[in-house]
């Protein structure tokens, strides 16, 4: 089964090979870099658009060029604002050859002030976070998750646990579809 991921970050590709090895055998995942349509700091509702964006220009491209894969995925890391607090998660999107979805998060993970103020600002959090470790490309590596936990979790392991929620229309379509 070939499946198409809407980046070309290692750490969304190896996601979505972890997260669909449990349900399907034989998978080729293949990351190809889409925009997502919505601002590069996704607030609330829009990080669903964003990933559900990616995985829509995925099948595009897959009908344009005969690339016969199966599943698009589209993932978006965004903030939202529940409890008079603000997380951030990654939203997951997978869609088949049937246009038909299936949606899925990561855990919520409590931001502080100072964070939220710069991605309010429309800063993306990879950048935000890059600047308090001192470090260039965290969102390629182990992430915002992974400095909150004290390394605890990685971006890696936060996103397969999302893309494994999103796959369940899949597991049961004639309760979804």
């Amino acid at each position: 089964m070939k499946i198409l991921v809407g980046s070309k970050n290692p750490v969304k590709i190896s996601s979505v090979e972890e997260a669909f090895k449990n349900y399907f055998e034989n998978i080729e995942v293949i990351g190809i870099e889409v925009e997502s349509g919505v601002s590069v700091q996704p607030i609330n509702d829009e990080t669903f658009t964003g990933a559900q964006n990616r995985a829509l220009r995925l099948k595009e491209i897959n009908d344009s060029q005969n690339l016969n894969a199966e599943l698009f995925v589209g993932i978006e890391g965004g903030i939202a604002k529940q409890f008079s607090k603000w997380f951030a998660f990654g939203c997951m999107c997978v869609l088949d050859n049937n246009g038909r979805t299936g949606f899925g998060t990561s855990p919520h993970f409590q931001l502080p002030k100072s964070v939220v103020e710069k991605l309010l600002q429309g800063i993306e959090l990879g950048d935000v976070m890059d600047e308090i470790m001192n470090q260039q490309n965290t969102k390629q590596k182990h992430g915002a998750i992974g400095f909150f936990t004290n390394g605890v979790m990685n971006r890696k392991e936060l996103y397969v646990e999302g893309l494994k929620v999103a796959v369940i229309p899949f597991l049961h379509k004639e309760m979804f579809f």
